[in-house]
C-alpha cells in the first residue's frame, strides 16, 4: 500500500471535502470519453430532433450549453450541487443562453418534474455514484416523453471480478462510486422500461482521456480549475490534502487498471404508451 504522509493537526481536524465536493469547489466536471462521448451519446438520442432536453448530473453547464447552442433547442440542466448550479447559470449568462437553458438544483433519484416531459435525459457519468441507481433510471424514463431516448455515458467494468487492488484504487480515488458491468447497465435501462436498447463500450487510454477533457473544457476552464486549485491549495488545510491524495492516486494507478475499467454509451427509447396513459386506462 502506497505510504501516506503524516497529517498535520490542522489537517486533521478538517474533514477531507469528497471527490465530487471536490470538483464542485474546484468548479470542474468530467466525464468519460470527452467531446466524442457526448456528440455519440446526443446522435444515439435523437438531440438534433429534440426540442426540449433535460442533463442530470450537469456539473458546470458545459453539455447544456452545448446542446442549446449546436441543436437550438431548451435545455434543463439539474444538479445536486448548490454550487455547480451557480457555474451553470454563470456560464449559460456569459455565453447570452439564459432563455435556452434552465438550471435546477435536484436529486436524481427524486427528479422535482412532470411526467412526460421531455424528448431525451441524458446522463454523463452521474449515475455511477447514486445510490439506488434503478430508482435514478426510473426517475429518468418518467420524465421522458412517449418515443423519446434516455441516454447514460458511465464507467463500466470491462471484466469482473476485478482485482483487489483495482477495487481499493477506484473506492480511494472516486469515493461513493460504484461501478457496473456493461449487462447491469443495460439491465437498469430495461427494467424501467426503456427499449431498444443501444450499449457500446470503449476501452480507456490515460493520455487521450486526458487530451478529450482538456479538449472539451476549453482553455477558458482549465486555466480557471487550475487557478482554483491553486488557491484552495494555499487556503484550505483540507482541500490541501484532498487536491494532494487525488494527484497522489493518479500517479499510483495499478497495473492492467485499464483492462478493466471501460466507459459505455447506453441508450434507451421511451415506448409511446405514456405514463399519462396507462394511468387513464387503469382509472378505467
Amino acid at each position: 500500500m502506497r505510504n501516506r504522509k503524516q497529517l498535520s493537526p490542522i489537517e486533521a481536524s478538517e474533514p477531507r471535502p469528497t471527490y465530487l465536493e471536490l470538483m464542485a469547489d474546484l468548479g470542474a466536471a468530467r466525464h468519460i470519453g470527452g467531446l466524442k462521448a457526448t456528440r455519440e451519446l446526443l446522435e444515439l438520442c435523437h438531440i438534433d430532433k429534440a426540442r426540449y432536453v433535460l442533463d442530470v448530473g450537469c456539473g458546470i453547464g458545459k453539455t447544456p450549453c452545448y446542446i442549446a447552442k449546436r441543436y437550438d433547442c431548451r435545455v434543463v440542466g439539474v444538479d445536486i450541487s448548490q454550487r455547480m448550479i451557480d457555474l451553470s447559470r454563470e456560464r449559460a449568462e456569459r455565453e447570452g443562453l439564459q432563455k435556452k437553458v434552465e438550471f435546477r438544483i435536484a436529486d436524481a433519484q427524486d427528479l422535482p418534474l412532470e411526467d412526460d416531459l421531455f424528448d431525451a435525459v441524458i446522463c454523463e457519468s452521474v449515475t455511477v455514484f447514486v445510490e439506488d441507481k434503478q430508482r435514478a433510471v426510473n426517475e429518468y424514463m418518467r420524465v421522458t416523453k412517449p418515443g423519446g431516448y434516455v441516454g447514460l455515458n458511465e464507467a463500466t467494468w470491462m471484466k469482473t471480478p476485478p482485482p483487489t487492488e483495482v477495487l481499493e484504487y477506484t473506492s480511494r480515488t472516486f469515493h461513493s462510486v460504484k461501478l457496473e458491468t456493461s449487462d447491469t447497465w443495460v439491465e437498469l435501462l430495461e427494467t424501467s422500461g426503456l427499449k431498444d436498447i443501444v450499449a457500446r463500450t470503449y476501452k480507456i487510454a490515460y493520455l487521450d482521456e486526458v487530451i478529450s477533457r482538456v479538449k472539451w473544457l476549453g482553455l477558458r476552464d482549465v486555466v480557471s480549475i487550475w487557478y482554483r486549485i491553486l488557491c484552495l491549495y494555499i487556503a484550505s488545510p483540507a482541500h490541501r490534502r484532498a487536491i494532494r491524495d487525488l494527484a497522489g492516486e493518479a500517479q499510483s494507478t495499478p497495473e492492467g487498471f485499464y483492462e478493466y475499467f471501460r466507459y459505455g454509451i447506453y441508450v434507451g427509447k421511451k415506448n409511446e404508451t405514456s405514463n399519462t396513459l396507462r394511468r387513464r386506462n387503469a382509472r378505467l
